[in-house]
């Protein structure tokens, strides 16, 4: 009798963990798929208006990230950048922004210095590794700045917050 009572928990368990693989496979593709919509979506996050501004839109929230990972345009083209912050923490607690930082510019480095910033919502005073920025927001606000994109190449943007940059960051891209 106990053979049999272990024999049948043995064929549970091995039926058990064969379902386990299937599922991990299956829970692979799902998330791969859903990585594929994200890069789509990011990357048509961009619209051109009739005078010629390119318009961008990234939204955060409270969980530490961006819903935009790489920015497209045009090299000389006027871009206006608007950042939404749909979380409900404060800007004290969970501030976010955008900055889009010169080529060259090591993340780890910007990001120190820009945690010594808090009086100036984590932008480092007389930086010059900055090609643009918007003001550090908190949860439910939303925030737009207006630049001329720069020369061609690859740039990188983030958060400043204190530690934010590890998660929230992406490429501007310029063509």
């Amino acid at each position: 009798m106990k053979s049999i009572l272990i024999a049948i928990i043995g064929l549970f368990f091995i039926v058990g963990c064969g379902k386990d693989k299937k599922g991990t496979s299956d829970q692979k593709k799902e998330i791969k798929t859903v990585q594929k919509v994200v890069t789509s979506s990011a990357e048509e996050s961009a619209s051109m208006a009739a005078d010629g501004v390119v318009h961008i839109e990234i939204r955060s929230d409270d969980s530490m990230k961006f819903d935009v990972k790489k920015i497209v345009v045009k090299a000389g083209q006027k871009v206006k950048l608007t950042l939404t912050h749909s979380g409900r923490l404060d800007k004290r607690i969970m501030g976010h922004n955008v900055v889009i930082l010169k080529k060259g510019t090591r993340l780890s480095s910007f990001a120190s210095k820009a945690a010594a910033s808090r009086d100036n919502d984590f932008i480092p005073a007389g930086t010059t590794e900055v090609i643009a920025h918007t003001k550090m927001i908190g949860g439910g606000e939303t925030t737009t700045v207006e630049f001329t994109a720069p020369e061609a190449g690859i740039y990188d943007y983030i958060c400043s917050f204190p530690a934010h940059y590890a998660l929230m960051k992406g490429k501007f891209v310029v063509e």
